[in-house]
This record gives C-alpha cells, structure tokens and sequence, in this order.
C-alpha cells in the first residue's frame, strides 16, 4: 500500500460526541498508516433534499461543498444511529442529495451502523448505498448492538468482541480503498 487514503467520515448523529462520531474516530486512530479521516461536521445545515434546487444553477453552497468532500474522498465511513427503526432522517437527507449524482460509484465505503439494536436502520442503510452503487461488502459493513455499553467517553471501546470486530472492519474498509 502506498500514501495515505483520504476519508470522510459521516456520523448521523448530531449529538456531541455521540458513540458514533467516537467510532469513526476510534477508527481513524487504528488506521492513521493508511488513511487520514476528514470527519463531517455540516450535516446539521444541509438543507431539506428539494428537486428543484437539484442543479447547477440552484445547488446550495453547503451541498456543493457537502458532495466536493465526497469527490476528493478516496472513500466514506459511514457510522449512524438507528431512530425509530431506520436512519436518522438528517444522514437520509444527506444521502438524497446524492442521489442524482455518480459521487457514491464505486467508491469504497465503511458502514457501521452502532446504536442499541439496529437491525432496520443496517438494512436500510445498506439499501440506499446499494441503490447509490457505492462499494462495499460483508466486511466493510458492521452493526454493533448495545454500543453505549461498549464504548467508553473518551472512544476506548471496551468490549473485546467489538474491538475485534472494529479492526477486522477497519483492515477490511483500508483494503477496500487500494
């Protein structure tokens, strides 16, 4: 492998410090040889998905930017919450206005969907990257169950499976991007 892979990490919480926004950290620090990770922190100020706004002419400044970061990214990391049995409806939003775009083709992405179950929000998840056709695989797609209870304030995660889990996931996302 050479040079390091330029990442963006998306967290679908907007919760400071949320588990998620600790794992893609977590993550980023197990991987620092091979990727340096971008995470961010706009997703709160894109605005509603609107068709009309879709184009060249109207695209608001905060998407522009949004799908610029996507383009110089040599992949995504993708770690989200589940809400009432699917994503949080601010990661669906920005996932829509990429909808229409070739951003997500083939580009590697890491999926980790981390929250109390998650089962719903993991398929769903998957679904909308696979109709995006982003690349990934059972290896760069994790769901950790009962993350509050494995993952520590300062983004030690402290059960030994998961961690496992977390590194397996992390060579699987790196290899995936060369």
């Amino acid at each position: 492998m050479t040079g390091r892979k330029k990442v963006l990490g998306i967290s679908g919480s907007t919760r400071g410090n949320s588990s998620n926004e600790r794992l893609i950290k977590k993550i980023a620090a197990l991987a620092a040889d091979d990727m340096e990770c971008t995470l961010f922190e706009s997703i709160s100020i894109l605005p509603h998905f609107n068709p009309d706004l879709d184009n060249e002419a109207n695209l608001p400044v905060t998407v522009a930017a949004f799908r610029k970061q996507i383009a110089e990214a040599d992949g995504v990391l993708i770690c989200t919450p589940e809400y009432v049995f699917t994503l949080p409806g601010i990661l669906k939003n920005a996932l829509e206005w990429c909808v229409s775009t070739t951003l997500f083709s083939n580009k590697p992405v890491g999926l980790i969907t981390a929250s109390a179950s998650g089962e719903k929000a993991h398929e769903a998840l998957q679904l909308v990257m696979k109709t995006i056709e982003a690349k990934f695989d059972d290896t760069t797609a994790l769901l950790i169950k009962g993350i509050k209870a494995k993952i520590d304030v300062d983004g030690n995660i402290t059960d030994a499976t998961t961690l496992e889990e977390v590194k397996a996931f992390t060579d699987a996302f790196v290899k995936a991007m060369y």
